[in-house]
């Protein structure tokens, strides 16, 4: 019985309600067309359409619709968002198969998305894809991405392992920087003339070929260790280690130059560089010692973070990068900071980690390998010398910072295959190399010949860090079979 009532009262609503709306559209077309200027346009095109069109049937009108509304910024979005997560997942899976870690196959997916490949074998498809008027909010959101990876990158790093190996860390992190750093200025010196961009002077040109040689990716280098079952090993905590301080220094000097190279003048440089030591000084004294208060003892404690924090967070996030951007650096390096000075009692860092590398690593990075892999155009070594170029960057980058840091290892007491090993870790560019190559290239500083030849190097020399290590790791075998040591 209640049953009937109910269906009987549902079908009763929905005649009422369907007749009264019926019958209010009939008499409201006779209303009055208001008269002036149509507010869109498009609506009013596509009202006229079937009347222009005559006999255009109603398949022909839904497919025309249909690719209309696929030309729409977020249709066009959601369609790049597809493709991208899909290839990059499928790449990262199989460079994994080949031993590599799998952000390898999604940078390498980046590459094989752009003109290189994908613009190449299908044009018309490519074009649809990305069409260069989605190419800035593609940059956008990649960009969120990158800033939310830094954040993320700022908070693993524990300065409770710098102080216990500091005097090895220094020096090798150090070396690791000054050797590649000075090797990039020379090949600077006679790359400058062919392959700068236009208009960009020779010493943000060198300054940038400096930096793109000596930077460590600290991520990816802590990734390989993990699978590697390296990390807790004396080796692996040292280059953990050296790899933090190298970042740290790396992008310091990075958010210099890029200060340098943004600013018109001396004085304007110098001005760029007190407002960075002004923001750090406030993010280390202020908002350090002042966010735990902020967030009150017991919402650290929570197993897990409330709304509030996590805005809170958010809030600081935002608000770092922000400054830094609006500085004159770049707003990845207070995304960078922010992580940094993120409370670490119980365990908050990794509480709020969690949350944002998922979102990150899924979603947002696969977009700026894809951006990347835009802007990298193999076609453009389009013959022998620029193969050459390319190689040598590639052996010059290699030479400076395993070399570098192999040396400065063995002169701190450490043994030739673990001094070996340790450089083939620093040797590790991946994403933080891609990172500062879109930096320069936005600056007008890199031309897209040698930005392609330097991702390429990036990729090749994280595709090495594995092999590199087991080469490296392998014992000299005695003739009867024992295992010999390689003496310190």
């Amino acid at each position: 019985m209640h049953l009937k009532r109910t269906s009987l009262f549902y079908i009763i609503t929905l005649t009422v309600v369907g007749a009264a709306i019926v019958a209010l559209l009939k008499f409201g077309a006779s209303l009055p067309v208001p008269q002036g200027t149509p507010v869109v346009e498009k609506a009013a095109a596509v009202a006229a359409a079937p009347a222009a069109q005559g006999a255009t049937s109603a398949v022909d009108m839904l497919r025309e619709n249909i690719m209309t509304n696929f030309q729409h910024p977020l249709a066009q979005l959601f369609v790049q968002l597809i493709v991208i997560i899909f290839v990059s997942r499928i790449a990262g899976k199989l460079f994994q198969l080949m031993g590599q870690p799998s952000v390898v196959g999604e940078m390498a997916a980046g590459i094989l998305l752009g003109p290189s490949l994908f613009g190449l074998l299908a044009p018309d498809a490519f074009a649809f894809v990305f069409p260069a008027s989605s190419l800035g909010a593609l940059k956008l959101l990649s960009q969120v991405g990158v800033c939310l990876f830094m954040f993320a990158v700022g908070m693993e790093l524990d300065m409770r392992h710098v102080r216990s190996k500091a005097q090895t860390a220094v020096v090798v992190s150090h070396a690791s920087i000054v050797f590649p750093y000075f090797l990039g200025v020379v090949l600077a010196y006679f790359l400058y003339s062919h392959l700068a961009a236009p208009g960009a002077s020779f010493m943000a040109f060198a300054l940038f070929m400096g930096i793109s040689m000596s930077i460590t990716a600290f991520p990816v280098l802590a990734r390989i260790l993990q699978e590697r079952r390296m990390t807790k090993s004396y080796l692996g905590s040292t280059a953990i280690t050296c790899a933090a301080v190298d970042d740290v220094s790396a992008w310091s000097i990075l958010a210099f130059v890029v200060a340098i190279a943004r600013s018109t003048s001396l004085a304007g440089a110098a001005l760029n560089l007190v407002l960075v030591a002004v923001f750090i000084a406030i993010m280390i004294l202020v908002v350090r010692k002042g966010l735990p208060k902020w967030i009150g003892e017991k919402r650290l404690a929570d197993e897990e973070p409330s709304s509030g924090v996590l805005a809170t967070v958010v809030c600081v996030v935002v608000t770092a990068a922000l400054c830094t951007e609006v500085i004159g650096i770049h707003a990845l390096f207070g995304s960078f900071m922010a992580g940094a000075i993120m409370p670490e009692v119980h365990n908050f860092r990794h509480k709020i980690a969690l949350r944002v590398e998922k979102f990150s690593t899924v979603l947002l990075l696969p977009l700026f390998f894809a951006f990347t892999g835009l802007r990298t155009q193999i076609g453009l070594l389009n013959d022998l010398s620029g193969w050459l170029v390319c190689a040598l960057i590639i052996a010059v980058a290699t030479l400076g910072k395993l070399g570098g840091s192999a040396f400065a290892a063995r002169f701190t007491g450490m043994g030739w295959r673990d001094s070996l090993q340790l450089g083939a870790l620093m040797n590790t560019r991946g994403l933080m190399e891609l990172i500062a190559l879109n930096i320069g290239y936005d600056l007008g500083i890199l031309s897209p010949r040698i930005f392609t030849m330097l991702v390429i190097m990036a990729l090749v020399t994280t595709m090495l860090t594995g092999p590199l290590l087991t080469l490296f790791g392998k014992k000299q075998q005695a003739p009867d079979g024992a295992s010999l040591r390689t003496t310190s």
